[in-house]
């Protein structure tokens, strides 16, 4: 009654093979945007854009940049903060370089940029896997943020070590700087978003993709097949560090404006990311999203709870948010490890089959 496929067939595989094969599906998924492009722009205030919606549209971007080497190509990163960084640092220096450049041009500049720093701290993936592959990330992590605090070029020899993003205009609305506003910076990174995503979705559904997820379930198998996991694995970091660097440009560039490595881009970055993917479930794209909800919305919702509501010191706040967190993740992989995605698909199943029991 509510979810059903009555009368919704196909005519051609191409129809058949669509990302939305029910037409509820499809509905659904234009009435978001047609909310998201078209109502949300005149409702956004600061707040809003600053506390939620921007942060989780940038954190999805690398989110699914992640899911894409981690859950679709099987080789862990923890390096994220640091790639990200990457693309924060070349979107800075390309804005400083070349003032009359548009920013959307920098900021896939940045990407691709990122995306060849992917490809180098990528190698070792052709020989070692799993634990010693997080360590080798983990490394690059590190290595990346020690870059950026020592080599004066990379921040313009500026004495404070920070970053400070330029003025910067799109179609004649102000992108970066003091005088932006809410409703540009969330259509900037919510056009990146859903490009991105879009992105994502085709190139894990293809031949690529396929290689990936060979790749992922059993190496030796998928190079015996044809599968190169030479290009596969380094295709995988490329893609990746892609999505991760406009991540990064876009965190800094539209979102806060100026940054410094170590508090912007630590290893707590990495980390934050790589929980959004866990908790939205590996392999999904719609994961990807559902995990940044998730790690954005929670500590706001937490927040306006026991200090707006209970009146606690911001301080206790502030330690009782991170244990509660801590233990909504754990409890979350307890319950159902394979992530908010699976419940999502659960739902629909259920709602398929009511009232029918099965």
């Amino acid at each position: 009654m509510l979810y059903r496929e009555a009368g919704d067939f196909k005519t051609s595989y191409r129809e058949d093979g669509q990302t939305f094969p029910i037409r509820l599906d499809r509905w659904g998924y234009y009435a978001v945007l047609a909310v998201a492009f078209g109502i949300v722009p005149f409702l956004i205030n600061d707040y809003w854009a600053s506390a939620v919606l921007v942060p989780f549209l940038i954190y999805a971007v690398a989110a699914m940049g992640l899911n894409i080497l981690t859950g679709y190509a099987g080789q862990v990163s923890l390096g994220t903060g640091g790639f990200m960084a990457v693309g924060a640092y070349a979107v800075y220096k390309l804005m400083t370089a070349f003032p009359e450049v548009n920013i959307v041009l920098h900021i896939l500049l940045a990407g691709g940029i990122t995306a060849i720093v992917g490809m180098v701290f990528g190698l070792p993936s052709l020989r070692i896997k799993g634990f010693y592959l997080a360590v080798a990330t983990l490394a690059a992590q590190f290595f990346l943020v020690w870059l950026f605090n020592k080599v004066p070029w990379f921040y313009n020899y500026s004495a404070s070590g920070q970053i400070t993003a330029p003025e910067r205009t799109l179609l004649g609305y102000a992108i970066t700087g003091p005088a932006s506003s809410a409703a540009v910076k969330y259509l900037v990174c919510l056009c990146f978003a859903v490009v991105l995503a879009w992105v994502a979705r085709n190139l894990t559904r293809g031949t690529l993709g396929r290689k990936w997820m060979a790749i992922r379930d059993m190496d030796i198998a998928a190079e015996i097949i044809g599968v190169n996991p030479l290009t596969a694995k380094l295709s995988a970091f490329a893609v990746s560090s892609f999505f991760v660097g406009i991540a990064g440009a876009l965190l800094f560039a539209v979102y806060l404006g100026a940054a410094e490595v170590g508090e912007a881009f630590g290893i707590n970055k990495s980390f934050l990311v790589l929980f959004m993917i866990i908790i939205g479930g590996l392999g999904s794209v719609f994961g990807s999203f559902a995990g940044a909800a998730f790690m954005v919305l929670l500590p706001v919702l937490l927040k306006n709870l026991l200090v707006g509501g209970f009146g606690w010191p911001t301080n206790l706040a502030a330690h009782i948010e991170l244990m509660i967190v801590g233990g909504l993740i754990i409890l979350f992989l307890i319950v159902e490890p394979h992530g908010l995605a699976r419940l999502w698909r659960l739902a629909k199943e259920k709602l398929r089959l009511w009232p029918f029991p099965h």
